[in-house]
């Protein structure tokens, strides 16, 4: 009689292991749904926001500081809060956004800089240049800096901004800010009287 070797049986996987997979699995996916849900509600907010709201913020954001500086240095809140909202878009502009630079403040020698394009109003035409601008940490040393501005002017002129300091009011301080050539637009004066009258910034010089 021929004998037959019994053939061995393939051990089943351990239940142990079984279970530790599933489990594994489990929790990944867990994971990956409350991220995925936390993504979304996330989104929602943002998107529950009206642009109303978001300027609103953005100013509340901001004017708590800009009256800090006016009791110190005398700079009004409604120009320090107009000036930052049409430099910066909002705050939403690469160099606000990214580099807490709310006005359009240009860097020198060795000061922190990014260099962007940037548009000048020249010979009665916009034109698109590369600038070197100041990157601070905050928007409050940015906001600090432009009231530093004010105070000590440039190298080449001292009291170039004190007209803007010494005004009564912000239309004769945003006329000011035109005159001193703080920006080459031709529109800059009106254009800030605008931002101010049409979100009420004057209360905050109150």
């Amino acid at each position: 009689m021929k004998q037959y070797k019994k053939k061995k049986r393939k051990k089943p996987l351990s239940i142990s292991l079984i279970l530790l997979s599933i489990l594994v699995i489990f929790m990944s996916f867990v994971f990956v749904l409350s991220a995925l849900t936390t993504q979304v509600e996330e989104q929602q907010q943002v998107s529950q926001l009206t642009p109303e709201m978001q300027q609103n913020q953005f100013i509340e954001r901001l004017a708590p500081y800009a009256k800090q500086l006016h009791q110190k240095y005398g700079v009004l809140p409604s120009i320090t809060l107009g000036q930052a909202i049409l430099e910066s878009d909002w705050g939403k502009s690469e160099l606000a956004s990214k580099y807490n630079n709310l006005f359009g403040i240009k860097a020198y020698g060795n000061q922190p800089k990014i260099t962007l394009s940037t548009k000048e109003y020249v010979n009665e035409q916009w034109i698109t240049i590369q600038g070197d601008f100041r990157v601070y940490q905050s928007f409050e040393e940015s906001m600090d800096d432009h009231a530093q501005l004010f105070i000590h002017g440039v190298d080449w002129d001292p009291n170039k901004y004190q007209p803007v300091l010494q005004a009564q009011n912000f239309e004769q301080a945003a006329d000011a800010l035109q005159q001193a050539g703080y920006a080459t637009d031709p529109t800059y004066a009106e254009k800030i009287k605008q931002v101010i009258i049409a979100h009420q910034l004057q209360k905050y010089d109150e």
